[in-house]
């Protein structure tokens, strides 16, 4: 009960403080500094959102079923391995037409491995829905 009453401050501390700042950014106009203020509030909630998950997730997985930490296992080494493959298919070119500043050859490289994986990812959600449907209609046809 004590616990789930700290979470319940934390959350309300967490919100009021990102509307107190969503509020000084209106008021400020949003300028260089106002910007990098908010985004940073931002990259930090949601560290502390992956972070909470991560921890909680695998706190309550091992609590409940000691072998889930075996799937939660298999999971990640299934992500490192698109990942890589997402990597060693990033030719690290550089964009076309692109007349700003020299960009180094391992932020390209970075970038299009970022690419890959959104084109993966898009192409995994399309064809789980593709499958997920398929497997539905099958269902209730028996």
């Amino acid at each position: 009960m004590k616990l789930n009453k700290i979470f319940k401050w934390g959350m309300i501390a967490l919100i009021v403080l990102s509307v107190a700042l969503l509020i000084w950014g209106f008021t400020q106009g949003f300028g260089g500094s106002t910007v990098d203020t908010l985004l940073y509030w931002t990259y930090g909630m949601l560290g502390l959102a992956l972070f909470c998950v991560i921890v909680v997730g695998l706190i309550v997985s091992t609590k409940n079923n000691p072998k889930s930490l075996v799937k939660i296992g298999i999971i990640l080494v299934g992500v490192a391995v698109v990942c890589l493959i997402a990597y060693l298919l990033a030719k690290g070119d550089p964009a076309m037409a692109y007349n700003g500043p020299a960009v180094s050859a391992g932020t390209l490289k970075l970038t299009d491995t970022i690419l890959n994986l959104t084109y993966i990812a898009g192409a995994a959600a399309i064809l789980s829905i593709v499958v997920g449907e398929i497997r539905m209609s099958i269902a209730a046809k028996k």
